[in-house]
This record gives C-alpha cells, structure tokens and sequence, in this order.
C-alpha cells in the first residue's frame, strides 16, 4: 500500500512504533472560467489558516507544481471562508493547458524556518516530526541487544482515514503487544486558547498522549512509561486532547495504544510550531522505551 516497515530483534514480544508520511492538504473540486479553481478539504486541513498563503498545484512526479495563492476574503465577519479557492495568474483555457485538472493535489510552500531559541515552524509537522523522530530514534538503536521485535513503520493516508495503519494492522495487529502512535499533540499552548483543555506547555518535553477521542492509556501503561522515562530523566508531560492517531486503527486487533507525542501548536495549518527540546525528548523517549524490552 506504500507504508515502509523496519523489523529488528528476535520473534517474541513484538511491539510497533508508527507515523505517518502523508499530510492534509486540498484537491481541485471545479476549476471556474476565471482560472480560479474551488478546493475540497483533504484530511480536516483549517481552512482559515491557509488564506493568503502561496498555493502550489502538483501535476506530476516529474513536473514542478504550478505556484499560486489561495485567495483570502474580502471580508472577516465570518470566522471561516464559505469556500476556498487558488488562483496561478492565468484564466482556465490556460490552467488546463498547464495540465490543471479535477482532483489534483494543492499543498502549500513547505520550509521549516527557525523561530527564536529552539522553536521551528513549517508545514506538515504533523507529521514529519513523527517521521524524522522514528529516523533519529533508529539510528541510536543497537539492533544486536534488543530481547523482542520491535517494528518501526511510516504509514501512508492516515489523515482521513488512517487507511496505512489499518493495512498494517489487518497483517500484523494480532500479532503486537503495543501500538505507540508516534504524532502531533495538539496543544491549547497559543495566545488566544483556554488552558484548561490540551494544555501542555512547549518546551516542557515529550508527551504522553494518556486520552484522546480514539483511545485510552490504562495506568499501569501510562506509569510504565513515566518510570522508563524517569530512569533516563527524559522530561515527559502527560495530557489529554482531540483526534486519533494511528494506533486507533490497530488496537482493535488486540495492542495497546500508546501515543507518544511532542506538543505542537497550529496543526493543520501552514504554520505548525513545535520546539526542538521537545523532539529530542521524543527520540529518547522512543529509544528508551524500544529497548526496554517490554
């Protein structure tokens, strides 16, 4: 299905750490006779944060998305756009001449840029971050001194739908021990939310993600960790939040779903923030717990 799986260690005890590699994004729904061409949502994207941004129309694997913008409203009375629209600087005759068609992706510019100290923004954290901590997390493992299998998988269309993790899942769930979902905690840590829900600070470490809409950590899991984590003085953080991750489509199967996250702010947007000493605490944390054995 496209998921890429790493195996490592002996044939017992299996346990499986996933991110995805996909991200939310757009399609084109209608392309109108001024060349600007209508939007439909992929994988829950908030769509007033991309207004204004530049707009890029993939056409291909060996042709350069066509850059544009998504066009922001006249007017702000409404919290969010009735529909969003991309416009490329050209009437639709020529936009389907540049191979403009119904059901292509648009995404956005995509550069991580450095913020103060140790904050970093960019698209698609959610979940590059996941991604590139399970990358990290492997290159500091001794393969030859693990006692159980320990899996590592990038999954693909988790937002949406998790559909990579299922396809796992549906091959491999009976056969796990644990799931730890490796994904974006969305954190209430921004100027203008309450903190009374989802607030875990960034800056402050990794995070256990103990409840969430698709799963529940039980105690003895949730004290599990925090001693691995302890006995390294990794900081870790534990919250609840919205959403699910991966991991929700395999524990039917049987594991237990376990997220281990980094607290980041503006997800699904163009302009995810997240904190380095946060990632750092991640990949320790996933090393720590890979290798413990349990």
């Amino acid at each position: 299905m496209g998921n890429i799986v790493v195996a490592m260690g002996p044939e017992r005890d299996s346990v499986a750490f996933i991110a995805h590699m996909d991200e939310v994004g757009f399609e084109v729904a209608s392309i109108l006779p001024d060349g600007r061409v209508t939007l439909r949502s992929r994988g829950g994207a908030v769509v007033p944060s991309w207004e204004g941004t530049p707009a890029y129309l993939h056409r291909g694997d060996e042709v350069a998305p066509l850059r544009g913008v998504f066009v922001p409203r006249d007017t702000g009375r409404l919290r969010s756009p009735e529909a969003l629209t991309a416009w490329f600087g050209v009437d639709s005759a020529q936009l389907v001449a540049r191979g403009a068609r119904v059901g292509l992706s648009l995404t956005s510019y995509k550069r991580a840029d450095r913020l103060l100290g140790s904050r970093i923004t960019g698209r698609a954290s959610d979940d590059r971050t996941g991604s590139t901590a399970l990358l990290f997390a492997i290159r500091r493992m001794n393969p030859d001194s693990l006692t159980n299998k320990v899996i590592f998988v990038w999954s693909v269309q988790e937002e949406g739908g998790l559909n990579g993790a299922r396809f796992f899942g549906d091959r491999h769930g009976v056969n796990l021990r644990r799931v730890y979902s490796i994904d974006t905690f969305v954190s209430s840590d921004t100027p203008k939310e309450s903190p009374h829900f989802a607030f875990v600070p960034l800056g402050n470490g990794a995070v256990l993600r103990g409840l969430d809409n698709g799963s529940l950590v039980p105690r003895a899991e949730r004290e599990r960790i925090l001693r691995i984590a302890r006995a390294r003085s990794i900081p870790v953080q534990v919250g609840t939040t919205f959403g699910s991750t991966d991991g929700s489509a395999i524990q039917p199967l049987g594991p237990v779903n376990i997220g281990l996250s980094w607290p980041g702010r503006y997800s699904h947007g163009p302009a995810e923030v997240l904190d380095l000493r946060d990632v750092d605490a991640l990949i320790r944390l996933i090393v720590a717990v890979a290798s413990s054995g349990q």
